[in-house]
């Protein structure tokens, strides 16, 4: 007992000395995180500064590459250089373009604000990368995420026509129908979200192809509405439909894997931008012309008929839905739109081509 009772009384060694280590400790650590934190400020502002004179910088040339281009058109168009002399200035302003718009100095131009679909979904939240590498990777994501929507565009309206003649003889119920017209919902409304942010970060998306999915969104939503699908009544629009989404889902797989390596090609000849992507149902290859534009033509004839095979139907019957208008009306706009941007990139390809065998010439 005697000696429990000495070594209770005896105090630790070191304890003041731990303590005071410790207080020491915890004094340094906010010394220097104060220092550190005074530094982090000092170089922010620094940054601040010098991306505000690059800024600048970065503006004034736009705006002098504007005015250039304005300038050597007008003078070829006057004939005060020659037709060479305008194709060479006219690449070299290309050249320009490319490295102000790509790369880091795209990051130093005032961004795009966010549109309306934008703000509706996320706010004013900034969607905008800082970094090149960010901006690509949206853009990467959104490719990847075309390639797997491809296959599941294909294989869902493919799946609905065999399981009808299959298992629901010859009528399709309306859980089914409803899922699919859900998924088209869901996928128009988050291709026009992804379209969306990659336009804000410098993409050359038309803007068509981005109002043609808000059309597709808002039908896929009114379909929803539009109650059982009728064995009598309904059934050949949805056919008809599903027979469109399979040539479509045809179409985009085509467009998928020629495209992109066209547009890797051109990339590499300084002819697009990183940030470039494939624009809807339009761009095409050499070689592909005869099997991608055919189909292209094919589907929006296919797609004009159907909105027309609707309206029709609203204007015979006495008690049609209001989603059958509706339905009809974005139809024809879509295939009306489709066709139109079409015929303008074979036009604009075609200038190309022509310009390209003057300068062989």
């Amino acid at each position: 007992m005697t000696s429990g009772c000495g070594n209770r009384g005896i105090e630790p060694k070191g304890g003041a000395e731990m303590e005071e280590s410790i207080e020491d400790r915890v004094a340094s650590l906010a010394k220097s995180c104060r220092s550190l934190k005074e530094a982090a400020s000092a170089h922010s502002s620094r940054w601040q500064h010098e991306a505000d004179t690059l800024s600048k910088q970065a503006i004034n040339h736009v705006s002098t590459l504007k005015k250039l281009q304005v300038d050597v058109g007008s003078a070829s168009e006057k004939d005060e250089i020659d037709q060479q002399t305008a194709d060479k200035l006219e690449e070299e302003l290309y050249r320009a373009r490319t490295m102000l718009y790509n790369g880091e100095v795209s990051s130093l131009l005032p961004a795009k604000a966010n549109g309306v679909f934008l703000r509706m979904l996320l706010g004013p939240t900034n969607v905008r990368a800082t970094l090149k590498d960010g901006r690509y990777k949206v853009k990467e994501e959104y490719n990847a995420y075309r390639d797997r929507t491809a296959l599941m565009f294909l294989a869902f309206p493919v799946i609905l026509l065999v399981l009808k003649n299959k298992i629901w003889n010859g009528c399709f119920p309306a859980l089914p129908v409803q899922v699919y017209q859900a998924w088209l919902l869901f996928f128009y409304t988050s291709l026009a979200l992804r379209e969306n942010i990659l336009r804000v970060n410098g993409s050359d998306i038309r803007p068509w192809w981005v109002y043609h999915h808000y059309c597709a969104m808002v039908m896929a939503l009114v379909s929803l509405t539009w109650g059982h699908p009728s064995c009598i009544r309904k059934q050949q629009g949805v056919q008809l439909f599903l027979g469109w989404a399979v040539m479509q889902g045809v179409a985009m797989l085509l467009q998928n894997r020629y495209q992109r390596r066209r547009l890797y090609t051109r990339i590499a000849l300084g002819k697009a931008g990183r940030m470039d992507v494939v624009w809807g149902e339009t761009a095409g290859v050499k070689g592909q012309l005869g099997i991608l534009y055919p189909l292209l033509f094919i589907l929006q004839g296919f797609q004009f008929f159907i909105g027309i095979l609707l309206l029709k139907t609203a204007i015979v019957e006495d008690k049609s839905e209001w989603q059958i208008v509706v339905c009809g009306l974005l139809l024809v706009l879509m295939a009306c739109g489709n066709f139109i941007n079409t015929v303008a990139t074979l036009v604009a390809k075609a200038k190309i081509k022509s310009k390209m065998n003057k300068k062989s010439k």
